[in-house]
């Protein structure tokens, strides 16, 4: 893929659940995305695979996927940046 394309981003919002003691992922623009886990890492490998699952049912073509995660000091919280082509 040409890196001078610019690629959608798709902002999935995951929070550590300390009563649940699992990592929480939602967003609003993906229907149906509500998952958790109990590590990041895992977390992040069950996004890669529900979102496009999730986007295909919905009947929005995915090309391409790739996951960034940044890193929150205040309650383990994580913000996950999913890029995709439409």
């Amino acid at each position: 893929m040409d890196d001078a394309v610019t690629r959608p981003v798709l902002r999935v919002h995951a929070f550590w659940d300390a009563d649940a003691g699992v990592f929480v992922a939602t967003n609003d623009d993906v229907p149906g995305l509500v998952t958790e886990a109990e590590t990041f890492e895992a977390l992040c490998a069950k996004l890669r695979v529900m979102i496009p699952e999730l986007l295909e049912d919905n009947g929005i073509a995915v090309a391409f996927i790739t996951a960034r995660a940044s890193e929150s000091a205040k309650a383990r919280a994580r913000d996950l940046r999913l890029s995709h082509v439409f």
